[in-house]
């Protein structure tokens, strides 16, 4: 009988991956730093093991969008006050505040635990080209 290999967390090897967001659409570019955060790229993937890779997202304000998104689509906050309801449009997020829109879209694809807290944290967003992880990148991948 064949038995299934179970990763153990001080078994796994992480890579950094680069992803350069120009000219991409937004949601492909999340789904992917998503599937290598989670690290479900792996044959190694275990579910409840955070055996992800570091994710470096470039160029994130260079994204594309589909469709009317930036004008209509709305990001709200509450602050658990009556009335206290705030939105955001997607376009003034995207230029005031790229990196949290890259972090919770990117969150909302992940596990909605400790594991998935963890896993967020591997995720490095950057508005241009330039970034200080490139002699990581060199190494892993």
């Amino acid at each position: 009988m064949k038995m299934t290999k179970v990763t153990k967390p001080f078994e796994v090897e992480r890579d950094w991956i680069l992803i350069d967001a120009e000219g991409q659409t937004f949601g492909r570019i999340l789904t992917q730093a998503a599937t290598y955060l989670r690290g479900k790229h792996k044959p190694s993937y275990t579910p409840n093991v955070d055996c992800g890779d570091y994710v470096v997202i470039i160029n994130a304000k260079k994204a594309v969008f589909s469709g009317n998104k930036l004008d209509s689509k709305e990001y709200f906050r509450h602050s658990g006050y009556f009335g206290s309801t705030r939105s955001t449009k997607l376009s003034d997020m995207l230029e005031n505040h790229t990196e949290k829109l890259y972090r919770l879209a990117v969150r909302g694809m992940l596990p909605k635990t400790k594991l998935g807290k963890q896993m967020i944290k591997k995720l490095k967003v950057y508005e241009g080209a330039e970034h200080p992880h490139t002699a990581q990148i060199g190494k892993g991948s």
